[in-house]
């Protein structure tokens, strides 16, 4: 069989991919990964055993039907195959030994002690190897983006806001480089694990925020790409309960998750945040986020917090306002400020002018993001025009809020967004 370019998804190489092959590859394939990982210690050869476990599914669930449990299929299908490799690979080392038989004899290695902090967890061990500090950061976060969350090289590029060739290119050199260093499929424990936390929090934040507003296709939400981050993010909690980031992110995706059953309308379409009904939200959730925070709160020394605790202690103003209009806007807009300048950025930036514009009227906010029409970063970002045009309609300005809104559709992947931003550019029309 002709192999498939890296980092391209297994059904665009395929005729007539079915919607139920989509979706378990989807939702699927990274625990298969990891699962495999763990037999073979090479994330590279795991995903092409599990993109082969699922070019077995194209050819056989049309013809025998989808199974029952078609993700234990698929891992079945993956480790069944991991095992043939590894038979073959132990075949010819007894080759090698019955060739240097006569040689003398070696001692073995001796064995490491178990470590009482591992975690039997194969997608945690998954993000921590992908996130080994011999790949730069850039590459952790595609490699991690494509293993666990399951994302294609245009989705990637597309969350990274750089070239698919790039995000291609790094997946490629990634998966080399872990198989030419011989990095252990494992969760390191003292000075290894602290070295890699950051970038396991950025990588479980993004895979949140995929699930969380798909950057492309035909759902507005990704709820497994959610559950899977913000199940990561306990597992982290209870694993370093001193580390106040690991708490705030933890805290940042209880509140996001809370609000998941509001964000869709019968038919699956957008509900934005003032639309939606509060009674829906998850208050066990959103406690479990103030418990997150208070810790995080606890664990934070003198100074600014962090990033994550940051935008967990917006997102509780959110979650902990009563209705959209007693949200504290002035007090978002100042935790902005803050987080602005902890992690400049553009999207940042962005998020602050539209508390700015809550707090203190839409003339200042269009001020703040006419500044950022000249970022590189933002150069092809759908939410740039889709605040602008917000503001201009709350201006009365409803000519240019359309010509906003309708370039913002153009340049968003996702269908069910594009759909919102059509109808918010028929409505300024109207106007």
């Amino acid at each position: 069989m002709p192999r498939r370019p890296e980092g391209v998804a297994w059904w665009a190489v395929q005729p007539q991919p079915t919607a139920a092959l989509e979706t378990v590859f989807r939702l699927e394939s990274p625990r298969v990964i990891a699962g495999v990982a763990r037999l073979v210690r090479d994330v590279g050869i795991a995903e092409e055993l599990t993109q082969d476990a699922l070019v077995a599914a194209l050819e056989q669930w049309p013809r025998d039907g989808v199974p029952d449990n078609p993700g234990a299929w698929l891992m079945a299908t993956a480790r069944r195959r991991a095992v043939d490799l590894i038979r073959r690979r132990e075949t010819y080392a007894r080759k090698l030994a019955e060739i240097g038989r006569d040689l003398p004899a070696a001692a073995p290695p001796p064995e490491e002690p178990a470590d009482p902090e591992d975690i039997d967890d194969d997608l945690l061990r998954l993000v921590f190897t992908a996130c080994h500090p011999v790949l730069s950061a850039e590459s952790r976060i595609a490699l991690t983006l494509r293993l666990l969350g399951g994302l294609t090289t245009p989705e990637i590029a597309r969350a990274r806001l750089v070239p698919e060739a790039t995000v291609g290119q790094r997946i490629v050199r990634a998966k080399r480089t872990l198989a030419r260093k011989n990095v252990a499929f494992e969760v390191p424990y003292g000075p290894d694990r602290a070295a890699r936390l950051g970038s396991v929090l950025e990588v479980i934040y993004l895979i949140f925020n995929e699930g969380y507003a798909a950057t492309a296709g035909d759902d507005w939400l990704r709820p497994a790409l959610c559950e899977d981050a913000l199940r990561l993010a306990r597992v982290l909690s209870a694993l370093m309960p001193k580390e106040p980031e690991v708490h705030g992110l933890t805290a940042l995706l209880e509140f996001q998750s809370s609000r998941t059953a509001a964000r869709t309308g019968p038919d699956g379409e957008p509900v934005l945040l003032r639309d939606q009904n509060r009674h829906r939200w998850n208050r066990l959730l959103i406690a479990r986020g103030i418990t997150a925070l208070d810790h995080a709160h606890a664990a934070t020394g003198p100074g600014t917090p962090g990033p994550y605790v940051l935008q967990a202690a917006i997102a509780a103003c959110h979650v902990t306002a009563p209705a959209y209009e007693e949200t504290d806007w002035p007090r978002i807009a100042a935790l902005y400020g803050l987080l602005a300048a902890r992690a400049p950025s553009p999207v940042v930036e962005l998020n602050r002018a539209v508390a700015v514009s809550m707090a203190e009227g839409p003339a200042p906010a269009l001020e703040l993001v006419d500044a950022l029409a000249a970022e590189p970063a933002l150069r092809g970002y759908h939410l740039l025009p889709s605040v602008r045009g917000d503001l201009l309609l709350r201006l009365g300005r409803a000519a240019e809020a359309r010509t906003e809104f309708e370039r913002a559709a153009s340049l968003t992947r996702n269908a069910r967004e594009r759909t919102l931003l059509l109808h918010r550019a028929r409505e300024a029309d109207a106007l």
